[in-house]
């Protein structure tokens, strides 16, 4: 099969796919369960196809002439497969995640409906190379979230709905402009035509403004942290797989792929994404909710994402894209740990609860396994990615952003380790038994993977190194 054709298959399988999961419910929940685990797995399996291609390290251009002279265009490149691997993974494993944590709930066709589409339209932002198709499939997205966040309905839970959806939304039309503007200069809306074009610094704070809104960065953060209303399931996909996602592959596909951001704006970037790590940080340090600490986490370590690619020499560039794998399954891992503890204890306040470890020890040793990596204790994965940042960033010469990042990675110990003890160890306070196998099954596999994913670095690091060639193409 073409590799057009797979490509066109990732995207559009979940995305049709999703629209079939109500009248598979109407059939039966079994067997809407069943489809949805099934076109999750479709598009969890056909990007590692793709893996060939992208060691060769070129790229593979497919354009499709559309009404009014727009172009549907796919970039199939080491870094769009890189990030529908990652993507597509981490959403699979939730979706099986979700067969026992959703069990019990009502409006479950709404929810598949949007999980999947959710993934489908991560795939198709991943492989677009037009500036429509990205801003079409981030606002899909936003729509997705919107209605997942505000799953449970009540009403402030639909408030922080609408607050997450506007400042998102709000971004994205703002990003749009910039877009307008670059398409103003250009004539074009095709990334791969506009590549190593000087870009006016209005659209490049415009689309800025965009990207931050949607990964949460300081001062554009404050939905996040809300968004925890949504089922733990939810978190995890917003803060694990695919939204905050968005934005760090945005700003690689546009100002590393096709631009080169002016230096100004670089070293802004810079200072705001440490900035940024460091307050949310900060925020975990004195949380006391755990999907709130989390969350926080998630931004602070969005920000070492946002420093690698920023500092922009390969070493910062590779370990920011290997941070989107080793932060996706640990992250992944700690949202679903606490999914079991909160599904089990009713409970969400870390000062409530302790001693868990004795009646859930697989998620107990799986969250402790996957803090280690989001702290970057070796041999786990999170080590290198975040030591190949900070040393991209002392290459640099950046030397106080660099002491700045260790101070951050001190303070994610800190936090990490106060919820493992609080939750896990001490006197018992609360019996709760570990969920359904589901459940626990998907947590063992996200810390065994962390683990792996630190032993067996080359491979991943192979098809970041060349994603980081291939994009960077100003520093040849």
């Amino acid at each position: 099969m073409k590799v057009e054709t797979i490509t066109q298959l990732i995207i559009f399988i979940p995305l049709l796919g999703s629209l079939l999961v109500p009248l598979a419910g109407a059939i039966s929940p079994k067997l809407r369960s069943c489809w949805s685990v099934l076109i999750g797995g479709i598009t969890a399996f056909l990007p590692l196809t793709l893996i060939t291609q992208a060691l060769h390290g070129g790229e593979v251009l497919w354009s499709k002439r559309l009404a009014l002279g727009l172009d549907f265009v796919l970039i199939i490149d080491p870094l769009s497969i890189f990030m529908s691997i990652v993507s597509s993974f981490i959403g699979f494993l939730i979706i099986i995640y979700s067969l026992g944590y959703m069990h019990h709930e009502d409006h479950q066709d709404e929810y598949y409906l949007m999980v999947v589409m959710f993934i489908g339209a991560m795939m198709g932002l991943v492989f677009s190379g037009s500036l429509v198709f990205i801003y079409l499939f981030w606002e899909i997205i936003a729509i997705a979230c919107w209605r997942l966040i505000g799953f449970y309905r009540q009403k402030d839970y639909v408030l922080k709905a609408d607050k997450a959806f506007l400042m998102t939304f709000g971004g994205a039309v703002v990003m749009l402009l910039g877009f307008i503007l670059i398409y103003a200069q250009t004539g074009t809306f095709n990334l791969t035509a506009m590549r190593g074009v000087a870009i006016p610094g209005s659209a490049v704070l415009l689309i800025l403004f965009g990207i931050f809104s949607k990964s949460a960065t300081v001062p554009l953060h404050t939905w996040l942290p809300d968004a925890g209303v949504a089922p733990t399931t939810v978190t995890a996909l917003l803060h694990a797989a695919v939204l905050v996602k968005i934005g760090v592959y945005a700003y690689a596909r546009l100002f590393l792929y096709t631009f080169k951001i002016p230096d100004a704006w670089q070293q802004a970037v810079i200072i705001l994404a440490v900035v940024s790590s460091l307050i949310a940080a900060g925020g975990a340090a004195v949380e006391n909710d755990i999907k709130r600490i989390l969350a926080y986490s998630t931004i602070s370590q969005i920000g070492y994402i946002f420093l690698g690619l920023s500092v922009a020499n390969p070493t910062a560039v590779s370990g920011g894209l290997l941070y989107i794998l080793m932060h996706g399954l640990g992250k992944a891992g700690l949202f679903l740990c606490a999914g079991i503890v909160i599904h089990s204890t009713n409970k969400r306040d870390i000062r409530e609860m302790g001693g868990l470890i004795k009646t859930m020890p697989i998620t107990a040793i799986s969250f402790l396994v996957c803090a280690f990596s989001v702290i970057g204790l070796p041999p786990l994965g999170g080590f290198f990615s975040k030591l190949l940042v900070i040393m991209g960033t002392i290459q640099a010469n950046q030397i106080w952003i660099a002491a700045l990042a260790l101070f951050t990675a001190i303070l994610t110990m800190y936090y990490l380790m106060r919820v493992f003890a609080l939750v896990f160890l001490g006197e018992l306070k609360v019996a709760a038994p570990e969920k359904t196998p589901s459940m626990v099954g998907v947590v063992t596999v996200l810390a065994l993977f962390s683990v792996l994913a630190g032993f067996f670095v080359s491979y991943p690091m192979k098809l970041v190194q060349l994603a980081t060639t291939h994009i960077t193409w100003w520093l040849r």
